[in-house]
């Protein structure tokens, strides 16, 4: 008799749930085992445009959809619902790899990858999607904006694009393709609509550019990275954290560093050493070339060392507008 009582509560399950965790289990497989490099520009371009479209018609077409009568005008609404909240979950899972490569998890740009986590994740259950996003409008723009500006920001630089530049024109893309729902919301013709949101987005690639820490430079990392004396022997083995003062005076530090960047991007760096978070030294290096599958490798050389250099130390690698690649640590005592 359990078993008969529990039998429902186990199918109510399944079916609220099963897809979602079917879903989820899907995207962490594609995470790990089938997507460990870039994605494709013409996928993520693809998607971009197929999500537009798709937001587009969206928005001019679900209050008539919703208030309809006919089954296959509500069907209609369900199917592109979902397929909006598919085609979220699919670049999400492009961006997440890009973006936690990309992430120092000790920075404020750690940020910017737990909200691609979030979203990613909502989109991922059902019923956590139609509870949070569908209800509130404002919800699924988010998702749009998030959405746009991530994938332009990864895709730009795989065909050349600086990342800075990237950085402000997705930004500036992402609010004027909301184009749509302004026009629908205020009754604007889209030549007002498209002169109101390209000024806004002028102000977001402006909000961009000033907030550039908080954004990981994708697809930019630190494929590999270690340090050396300046003065390296036989009987000196490798410097490991944390170092004597005594013996680092003595020697000094190489900070070596291999930077992934995409073919074409030809990208200056700089390596920024600090004492207690105070910066000691900046160092503007080669730009790094892209396209090599190991990284691009580089170095700084510091010889001079305050005179009591004892605390943690960091060798920061930014890009030179200011975005952190990587982070080296090691402490002296």
């Amino acid at each position: 008799m359990s078993v008969v009582a529990t039998r429902p509560g186990v199918l109510g399950f399944v079916r609220r749930w099963g897809i979602s965790i079917a879903s989820f289990v899907g995207g962490l497989l594609t995470l790990f085992v089938f997507r460990r490099g870039l994605p494709h520009v013409a996928v993520i371009v693809g998607y971009l445009l197929l999500l537009w479209l798709l937001v587009a018609i969206l928005v001019q077409a679900r209050d008539a959809l919703a208030i309809s009568e006919r089954r296959t005008h509500r069907f209609v609404l369900t199917a592109t619902e979902y397929a909006v909240q598919t085609l979220y979950h699919g670049v999400l899972l492009f961006l997440l790899p890009a973006y936690w490569a990309a992430t120092t998890l000790a920075s404020i740009n750690v940020w910017f990858f737990v909200t691609l986590a979030v979203l990613a994740l909502i989109a991922t259950f059902d019923p956590w999607y139609q509870a949070i996003v569908q209800p509130r409008p404002w919800a699924g723009y988010v998702f749009f904006l998030v959405s746009l500006f991530g994938a332009l920001n990864l895709a730009l630089p795989l065909i050349g694009v600086p990342p800075v530049a990237a950085l402000a024109f997705a930004a500036w893309v992402a609010v004027v393709s909301l184009t749509p729902v302004v026009c629908r919301a205020r009754q604007w013709r889209w030549s007002r609509g498209f002169a109101v949101t390209a000024v806004i987005g002028m102000l977001a690639a402006s909000a961009a550019l000033a907030g550039r820490a908080a954004i990981p430079p994708a697809p930019l990392f630190v494929a590999d990275w270690r340090l050396d004396w300046n003065f390296p022997s036989a009987d000196s083995p490798a410097p490991r954290s944390p170092i004597p003062a005594d013996t680092l005076l003595q020697n000094g530090l190489i900070a070596y560093t291999a930077i992934y960047a995409p073919a074409g991007l030809k990208q200056p760096v700089d390596h920024i050493w600090r004492l207690e978070g105070q910066i000691i030294n900046v160092i503007r290096l080669t730009p790094v070339e892209g396209g090599r599958r190991e990284g691009y490798r580089t170095y700084s050389r510091k010889t001079s060392f305050p005179a009591d250099p004892r605390g943690r130390w960091t060798v920061d690698v930014t890009t030179a507008t200011g975005q952190l690649i990587g982070r080296l640590r090691f402490r002296v005592v």
